[in-house]
């Protein structure tokens, strides 16, 4: 994106021409500075995601990852399904566990309806360290049908790409095929010790909607809340 041609976001602000019924001037005034920033954070998410776009290719992936899908052994070249791009959630529901994470399971119900238009341009799968038995029946549990899930059934992928130890934590990966080589391209990095003071850890790009909509209350995200298994 060329800066040198872009208006300053306060004269596209002016531009605006709503207005509600029984409004204060105060109202209009503060609802217009904060247009003058949506749209430049509108601008600041283009930037980023212009500079991640740009970033040279990551690592070679070199082993042969080995994952239990629900039609047997799969590869790790076996899961980008024909596309160039893979994107991997690996989420928490490890064997320890007595159930999947909420907070994954709210996350990935927002892709049911989603993964059809997704895999029009990258392939998509979800990974956890549980046998695939058990992430097969979770996944009924909760009524998808278009998420494809494998187990890392030895953890190698996670350890490598998603916790050194192992642990039961969440992760995003994309990956690249290139000139006949399989090469990481980008995960998400950031972690709690990252978050801001009295900010519930998270990264960005924010890509669950529920806390953008949430964002968009007065309420907001609050401090005390988050999603259930079922209520």
């Amino acid at each position: 994106m060329d800066s040198s041609i872009l208006k300053a976001a306060s004269e596209l602000a002016r531009t605006n021409k709503a207005h509600f019924p029984n409004e204060t001037a105060d109202y209009r005034r503060a609802r217009q500075d904060l247009l003058t920033e949506e749209i430049e954070l509108r601008r600041h998410i283009e930037r980023v995601a212009e500079q991640r776009r740009a970033l040279p290719l990551g690592g070679e992936v070199k082993k042969n990852y080995v994952f239990e899908g629900e039609n047997g052994k799969a590869n790790f070249a076996d899961l980008f399904d024909g596309k160039q791009t893979l994107a991997i959630y690996s989420y928490m529901f490890g064997p320890q566990r007595q159930t999947p994470c909420p907070m994954c399971t709210s996350f990935m119900s927002t892709w049911e309806h989603k993964l059809p238009d997704i895999e029009q341009r990258i392939g998509f799968v979800f990974i956890a360290r549980s046998p695939i038995a058990r992430l097969i029946e979770a996944k009924k549990a909760r009524g998808w049908t278009r998420h494809k899930v494998f187990s890392d059934v030895s953890g190698d992928y996670t350890r490598d790409y998603v916790s050194a130890e192992d642990a039961d934590v969440p992760g995003y990966s994309v990956f690249t095929q290139r000139d006949g080589s399989i090469r990481h391209f980008w995960s998400g990095e950031m972690s709690g010790t990252m978050a801001d003071p009295h900010q519930d850890p998270r990264g960005a790009p924010d890509m669950d909607p529920l806390w953008t909509i949430l964002d968009t209350t007065p309420e907001g995200r609050g401090t005390d809340w988050y999603p259930k298994l079922a209520y």
